[in-house]
């Protein structure tokens, strides 16, 4: 096992969000978007363990095939994020068919059109994205087969391409759901398919010191770099991190309020979460390992949990 690299098979795990309104939150990610609401979802960690035993705060874990994807915080007192702080660009949740991603781009026009916000061809992914009612991004993507990605050493070709919607849902959605009507609570998209986070895409202030924390203290590699933004992944995917300047250039520490809470990142063995501890440590950061999850905070205050595979 490398010491200064992060583990291959390394995978990003649930985004936790703060939210002033659950129920309407809650309905965009269960019927919009078709997650189920987990009653069980132990890996969710000390955060979710804190807000059961605060009575004033409410968690609700979404996922698929009782893996948690997205956490909602009830945080009614916190104030919106400020224009042009760092936190969340947007949450990528990774069908594992086209089938399944129309499914809930149909789903989503169903029960909130308005939030749809463009569509690209990646080359390396089809991706849509949209806005959470709390104005939280959302990227719902497939990949394509890893044969066609085109990779110049580590660097893979990734690009910003038209993508019809129209075209990908005739395509790929079954003929009773080509026309959604307007969705209302408790409909759910037709789709069975599997899901997982893919990546994390996070605002930040500086990409020179983004890349420092991210590639040379936690240990992934960087495979892309665009005008302000940096991707970096493990195991030669094509990302699993992003971060971005675009809208936070010169962004200094986190206030609490609104939107992104926490992310998670799930490594093989615990032998992992000791190392990334050790590289933290040597960086002269602190990290609080509790033996089972090291939880740290980015160079802009963003709480990010490492935690060993189940």
């Amino acid at each position: 096992m490398s010491t200064d690299r992060i583990a291959d098979s390394t995978r990003m795990d649930a985004v936790t969000l703060h939210v002033r309104d659950l129920d309407a939150t809650t309905s965009y990610y269960r019927d919009g978007i078709g997650l189920d609401v987990l009653d069980d979802a132990p890996a969710l960690g000390p955060e979710a363990a804190a807000a059961a035993a605060d009575p004033r705060a409410a968690t609700v874990a979404l996922g698929r095939g009782g893996r948690p994807l997205v956490v909602l915080r009830h945080e009614p007192d916190l104030p919106p994020a400020p224009a042009g702080q760092a936190g969340l660009f947007h949450t990528a949740l990774l069908f594992d068919d086209a089938a399944g991603l129309a499914g809930s781009v149909a789903g989503l026009a169903g029960l909130a059109p308005g939030t749809f916000v463009g569509s690209a061809d990646h080359l390396v992914s089809q991706a849509f994205y949209f806005t959470d009612p709390e104005g939280n991004g959302v990227e719902l993507y497939v990949d394509r087969p890893r044969d066609t990605w085109r990779w110049d050493g580590g660097r893979v070709a990734m690009d910003t391409r038209h993508l019809d919607p129209r075209a990908f849902l005739d395509e790929h959605l079954a003929p009773e759901h080509l026309a959604p009507e307007p969705r209302s609570p408790g409909r759910r998209p037709a789709t069975g398919s599997g899901a997982g986070v893919g990546h994390v895409h996070l605002q930040v202030g500086d990409v020179a010191v983004a890349r420092e924390f991210y590639v040379g203290v936690l240990g992934f590699a960087e495979t892309a770099r665009v005008p302000g933004a940096l991707f970096v992944s493990a195991g030669g995917y094509h990302h699993h991190l992003a971060m971005n300047t675009w809208n936070s250039r010169g962004a200094g520490p986190r206030a609490a309020s609104l939107g992104l809470g926490q992310v998670s990142i799930t490594v093989p063995a615990p032998d992992d979460v000791a190392a990334l501890a050790d590289r933290l440590a040597h960086a002269g950061l602190t990290g609080r390992h509790d033996g089972a999850s090291l939880r740290f905070d980015d160079p802009w205050g963003t709480l990010v949990e490492v935690r060993a595979a189940a």
